[in-house]
């Protein structure tokens, strides 16, 4: 787990950029404080700072590894983990062993090594192979490319820049801001990203804000050689689409989906560190730490929340933590550590993401830091189980179906006219659109009026099926359950909570791994018939079904509440009102945002007069990202990181 940084220039002058591309990975350096390690050539420069978790001793990168007549063919930065790679190591050596001196075809222990060499004997295809997260790059010697990789979920992050004088990549986007003048690219930002993130409240792929710097999307492989563009495939292609099962096969089912969570729990349990969980009062963190308890006894559980009542799960999560026997650590988080953080959160994301849910997880991530050195937690198990309450939605538009398309239309027409919070009026509005139209995502929080309000170059054309309607395209023809499975899958997952992840725990120098997110479990997931996802009772209803006996019974059939934030009554009161007043005067974000009429929604939401805490949050958000990485004026402070070796 760690940060890596590459620069392939465009013409075989690394002596000009080395230096430049070394200090660069200092600004991650977070994400890999136990070691760092460079190398170069005429062409290629890498980069890499290394957080230990796999044999520790040995696995310095960058790797260089090759067959028995090239040993130093490749060389290898990685970031990630291979949950299968003592398996690959095994396959690998017993076909391909013999060819090197003495029978040794590896000199670590480690899972790097298992990446490249698959590489050398079975191409791209290597990835598909792949069991864990993973963003690497492998630099052919030989050929004089570039292989560049990212995992099928998007768990692990890769940023890339492509100019005139080459191109650079890298884990964090701040280290690739340093490196655009010698790319020969300028840091202008992207309009269209800048609305689809206030749609959105995150910048979808594989967009960022700055318009010379995108992502290598989640489930894809990129070549690149000198002075050339990135050539990028898609080898990760999920299928929601309903499987055809024998009658009564419920109970075999239910067994296959435990198996397959038990299974990759395990697997994701290998490291030489140390190992915790995190813990909310719901099914999927619980289902994951109580599978972990099986394979270390001692398991510590971390969980956060607010004083304030009704927006914590402490309580809850002690239940559980008690219920399957884990140590607890409970940390707590106060409105002033809450606002004073920000700014340091902001520059660890990149990118703003407007989901409120981030600050805690970045202080429940400090805290575990302390004890342990990687945590399990439960993401991933709504996408691919069906646990949203809003995939019931297709159950109540159901009758909106049979009306001729004129009539449909008419109704929404008819919603218009219907004053704001009389009941009927969102489902009369909701029928009247098609999935397509209605539906991208979680975060959905401004209409088209709102955004002509704050937004000074509001553009229509820029809507949510910029990003939606090629992943419709791919889903034609399955359930709308599975449609929307499949769109967050490419959308909230990746965009939001994946990023969330990643940052807030990488900021603390802590690995998060993921073992709902597993090729595996993903198997027994896709083709799900629709009722046993969604019913009128409750979500994931095969995978409840399979975790009788593993959770808890007072988590088993509980509502998800997840780590929220009382945003709504800090915005109105003393703990961040005058905070949010100070960052919207204080912005130089005039020529971007209508201030007055953000001032305005503020005033209006302490007022009671609307609840407006979201779309304040998501401009804020964006405000003080504005006010570090553009204007400047916003210096958060960064500590170095130190930490023990030992956890």
């Amino acid at each position: 787990m760690c940060g890596l940084l590459g620069f392939l220039t465009a013409d075989a002058a690394t002596s000009d950029v080395v230096d430049q591309v070394y200090d660069a990975l200092h600004c991650m350096r977070h994400r890999g404080p136990d070691e760092r390690g460079t190398w170069h050539d005429d062409h290629m420069i890498f980069g890499f700072n290394r957080l230990s978790i796999i044999d520790i001793e040995h696995s310095h990168q960058p790797l260089r590894w090759g067959p028995a007549d090239n040993p130093q063919r490749y060389a290898l930065t990685f970031n990630g983990e291979i949950y299968n790679y003592l398996e690959l190591r095994e396959e690998l050596a017993k076909k391909h062993g013999a060819e090197f001196p003495d029978g040794t075809m590896f000199a670590t222990e480690g899972d790097s090594e298992a990446i490249v060499a698959a590489y050398h004997y079975w191409g791209a295809d290597a990835v598909k192979r792949l069991r864990g997260m993973f963003a690497f790059a492998i630099w052919d010697t030989e050929t004089e490319e570039l292989f560049l990789a990212r995992d099928q979920f998007g768990i692990k992050p890769l940023f890339l820049a492509t100019g005139p004088g080459g191109t650079a990549f890298a884990s964090e986007k701040k280290s690739l801001l340093d490196l655009l003048p010698a790319l020969g690219l300028s840091d202008a930002l992207d309009p269209r990203a800048i609305e689809h993130y206030t749609v959105l409240q995150y910048v979808p792929e594989p967009e960022t804000l700055h318009a010379g710097i995108r992502r290598l999307e989640s489930g894809t492989y990129a070549t690149v050689r000198e002075g050339g563009e990135p050539k990028t495939t898609r080898y990760f292609r999920p299928d929601f689409r309903v499987r055809s099962f024998a009658a009564g096969s419920e109970t075999a089912r239910y067994r296959e989906i435990a198996a397959a969570l038990e299974d990759s729990v395990a697997k994701h349990m290998r490291a030489d560190v140390t190992v915790g969980s995190f813990l909310s009062g719901g099914i999927d963190s619980t289902a994951v730490a109580a599978l972990a308890m099986r394979h270390n006894p001692k398991l510590i559980t971390f969980t956060t929340g607010f004083e304030r009542e009704g927006y914590s799960e402490v309580d809850v999560a002690a239940e559980s933590a008690e219920a399957i026997g884990a140590r607890h650590v409970v940390k707590v988080v106060s409105p002033a550590e809450f606002a004073a953080a920000i700014p340091e959160i902001v520059w660890y994301l990149d990118d703003p993401v407007a989901d409120p849910a981030l600050v805690p997880l970045y202080f429940v991530a400090k805290e575990a830091r302390k004890h342990v050195k990687v945590v399990l937690s439960g993401e991933g198990a709504d996408e691919l189980f069906g646990g949203y309450t809003i995939y019931r939605e297709p159950l109540s538009l159901k009758p909106f179906e049979y009306l001729p398309k004129g009539l449909r239309r008419l109704a929404g027409r008819l919603s218009d006219r219907i004053p704001d919070g009389t009941r009927g009026k969102s489902l009369l509005h909701r029928g009247s659109l098609t999935l397509e139209e209605r539906y991208y995502g979680n975060a959905r929080s401004f209409s088209d009026a709102q955004l002509r309000s704050v937004l000074r170059e509001f553009r229509p054309e820029w809507t949510h099926q910029d990003v939606t309607a090629p992943l419709y395209a791919q889903s034609a023809g399955w359930d709308p359950v599975a449609r929307m499975q499949h769109l967050d899958l490419f959308t909230w997952l990746r965009g939001d909570i994946l990023v969330k992840a990643d940052k807030m725990t990488m900021a603390n120098s802590l690995e998060l791994r993921v073992p709902f997110l597993d090729s595996e479990v993903l198997k027994v997931a896709e083709g799900l018939p629709y009722d046993q996802k969604i019913t009128k009772e409750t979500t994931k209803y095969a995978l409840r079904q399979a975790l009788d006996g593993i959770v808890p019974p007072h988590v088993l059939n509980r509502a998800k509440l997840g780590f929220p934030v009382p945003l709504r009554h800090w915005l109105r009161g003393t703990e961040l009102f005058d905070w949010a007043r100070a960052q919207i005067a204080d912005s130089q974000t005039d020529h971007l945002l209508n201030k007055a009429a953000i001032t305005t929604m503020l005033d209006d939401h302490r007022a009671g007069r609307s609840d407006h805490s979201r779309r304040l949050w998501t401009l804020l958000v964006f405000m003080v990202w504005h006010g570090i990485f553009v204007e400047n004026r916003i210096k958060p402070e960064i500590q170095e990181p130190v930490y023990p070796v030992s956890l």
